[in-house]
């Protein structure tokens, strides 16, 4: 399963899951990202943290790092290239 840090810009995926059920995944939760939410990889800061997504009409900033505690599962991507995974 790919994570967060591995999708490339403009590629869009769905929560299916979470992998603990810790504090921070509550907080993303109570953001949007409760299962089966789709959303888009908009941009990344130039070390790759945090990362903009865009979902349910509008724009969430997360540490890249924290945001591996979802499941996701990748729609078509786009030919854009991954970034590499540090």
């Amino acid at each position: 399963m790919p994570s967060i840090q591995q999708l490339a810009m403009g590629e869009t995926a769905t929560v299916i899951g979470f992998r603990d059920e810790s504090a921070y995944v509550e907080r993303l939760k109570s953001l949007g990202l409760v299962r089966g939410t789709r959303f888009q990889v908009l941009r990344a800061a130039p070390l790759g943290d945090p990362i903009e997504l865009r979902l349910r009409g509008f724009r969430l900033a997360i540490r890249a790092r924290e945001a591996d505690c979802l499941i996701i599962e990748t729609e078509a991507s786009s030919s854009a290239p991954r970034r590499p995974t540090s």
